[in-house]
């Protein structure tokens, strides 16, 4: 194949539009300088990213950043690419009126993803790193998209939840001001048990553990005369990232009132019936 006939094939207009012709040659340059500009884009949003971090920036900001930095690049790219091919914005009006339809007939949620994505980014009610209660799940947001929000469970499952439901339902989250939850944990003692003792072994265990905060103040309350055992509520603040953690706390406490009740000889209570019976019973022994 002769130079003469690669410049015909390249000279080949495809199609047409106005006074506009759209070439093979121009076909071919819209991916190789697209990739060239999206490959100068990708590394410096890379760099910008590394630096974001390096001044201790939290993630979901720099997400955010990110985020906008990549929307504004690729409008760049895409006109840029339209102006240096000398084709206008106008040729791909036909695109935006199928895409216009597209949207009146079934990407309502798509775009309601899309845009509920930007709002939880920009205003930022849940975060990166935030401890969520979605419905009966539980689970720290590692990542918020576009269109969806990935968590993990603390069974270590990832769930995908679109970003339209976590604006549109009750979304518990446990991090949002700070990261400090409360937690109790009960325990039933024996009745003829001595109950100030038994505050005081209680109170000693809660100032004892380490992760308990000690501003808001643990407190033990006298919760209930309960039909087997006096019940006692131990309840304490601590700086939890998870739920993990905060069922960490609680066995710990109960793992040293267990040992502190035994050191000291409080009985913790179990279940216990009298039966009274009218009349006599009679035993009989058979051989």
């Amino acid at each position: 194949m002769t130079l003469e006939q690669i410049n015909q094939i390249l000279a080949f207009v495809v199609f047409s539009y106005s006074d506009i012709h759209i070439t093979v040659a121009k076909i071919i340059k819209i991916p190789l300088i697209l990739f060239a500009i999206w490959f100068v884009v990708t590394r410096i949003g890379k760099l910008i990213k590394r630096t974001l971090l390096a001044k201790k920036l939290s993630q979901d900001a720099v997400h955010l950043f990110t985020r906008i930095y990549f929307i504004i690049s690729i409008a760049i790219l895409v006109f840029t690419s339209l102006e240096v091919l000398s084709i206008p914005v106008t040729a791909f009006a036909f695109v935006s009126g199928a895409i216009a339809i597209g949207v009146g007939f079934g990407a309502q949620n798509i775009i309601n993803n899309f845009i509920s994505g930007w709002i939880l980014m920009w205003e930022r009610p849940i975060r990166i790193g935030d401890f969520l209660e979605v419905g009966n799940a539980k689970g720290v947001v590692e990542t918020i998209n576009t269109r969806s929000t990935r968590i993990r469970r603390n069974d270590g499952v990832h769930m995908l939840i679109p970003n339209s439901q976590l604006l549109e339902n009750t979304v518990t989250n446990w991090t949002l001001i700070d990261g400090n939850a409360r937690s109790s944990v009960s325990v039933g003692v024996a009745y003829g048990s001595d109950v100030l003792l038994v505050k005081k072994l209680i109170q000693q265990v809660l100032d004892d553990h380490e992760s308990i905060l000690a501003n808001p103040k643990s407190s033990v309350l006298f919760d209930d005369f309960a039909d087997s055992s006096l019940v006692f509520n131990a309840i304490f603040w601590v700086c939890a990232e998870s739920e993990t953690m905060l069922r960490k706390v609680r066995s710990d406490i109960r793992f040293s009132i267990y040992a502190v009740f035994e050191k000291h000889d409080v009985v913790i209570a179990f279940p216990q019936r009298d039966i009274h019976i009218d009349g006599e019973i009679a035993f009989k022994r058979t051989k």
